[in-house]
């Protein structure tokens, strides 16, 4: 889903995009200057690999995204500290941000139950 920049305003303009079980649900909104305000939630389950034994297994995904989305290059302020991401040709693909976001959470640390368990167990027992 494409959403063309200038057409956000101050009255949110909300979005749900689905992909295999997850699903990406929020608004976009006018913030200031060329800021657009994206807020949302990423929710559902998605494949991930377990960082110990390197099986495959479905993460539950319960994560508020809340960042702005710059109307080309984004000029920050010295007091501002501010999540940009910055899109140069007036353009947001929401598509992209939602697997952008699904791959961080790919990237963090996993563990499958088993593992959880196995650890848990292999704590106990010292």
């Amino acid at each position: 889903m494409k959403v063309v920049l200038r057409k956000v305003n101050t009255t949110p303009l909300d979005f749900e995009i689905k992909s295999n079980e997850i699903t990406f649900k929020g608004y976009l909104q006018y913030d200031s200057g060329k800021l657009i305000l994206l807020k949302a939630k990423l929710s559902g389950k998605i494949d991930v690999d377990c960082d110990i034994c390197a099986d495959e297994f479905k993460l539950d995904v319960d994560e508020d995204v809340e960042f702005f989305i710059s109307d080309g290059i984004y000029e920050k302020n010295e007091d501002s500290l501010l999540d940009v991401v910055e899109v140069l040709n007036s353009v947001a693909d929401l598509d992209e941000i939602m697997n952008s976001e699904i791959e961080l959470i790919k990237g963090d640390y996993n563990i499958c139950e088993n593992c959880k368990k196995s650890d848990a167990a292999f704590e106990e027992a010292f």
